[in-house]
């Protein structure tokens, strides 16, 4: 089970392939493999990075079920 990184919610919904939406705090996260990213969805629906924030040295591993 996906776990969101910022608010540690389950409600997690797939919106792609490889992304997922966290429908408590309102990020999308996308994983490629074993790594994930995390991103805030602006007003004009373009994404900015918020890795910065949750990965300072290293992406964790993503084990999604």
């Amino acid at each position: 089970m996906l776990k969101c990184p910022n608010c540690g919610s389950k409600d997690i919904g797939k919106i792609g392939s490889h992304q997922y939406y966290c429908w408590s705090c309102f990020i999308e996260l996308a994983v490629n493999g074993d790594k994930m990213s995390v991103y805030q969805v602006e007003e004009d629906g373009t994404l900015s990075s918020l890795d910065d924030l949750f990965f300072e040295e290293e992406v964790p591993q993503v084990h999604a079920n």
